[in-house]
């Protein structure tokens, strides 16, 4: 089981469990996490799972690939460098305790 930590704008903070093998954006709607919509269902062709990664995880998770995450990422609001699309971070067991910050709005 891995543990995945998603972070509202405003601080709430919500634990969740899951399983290896689905991606953030998944687990974030099978579990109600507002503010994650996966609108195109985790084909990176929308921005509403836009997250921030935490920078302590941001070497395990990478940055966002070149093509089309970064391309979807112009459509977000409020894009850093450690911004990504959830539905491209697949879930490992090297990233038990991940943690994921929320923007204050989707596009």
């Amino acid at each position: 089981m891995l543990h995945i930590k998603y972070v509202e704008a405003n601080g709430t903070e919500y634990l969740v469990e899951t399983d290896a093998g689905f991606n953030a954006m998944e687990v974030a709607v099978k579990n109600g996490i507002p503010g994650i919509d996966g609108d195109c269902g985790g084909a990176a062709a929308c921005a509403t799972c836009h997250v921030y990664v935490d920078p302590g995880w941001i070497e395990k998770t990478g940055k966002a690939a070149e093509g089309l995450e970064q391309s979807m990422l112009e459509f977000a609001e409020d894009v850093q460098d450690n911004s990504r699309l959830a539905c491209q971070i697949k879930l490992d067991d090297a990233l038990d305790g991940l943690v994921l910050k929320l923007p204050e709005k989707q596009h």
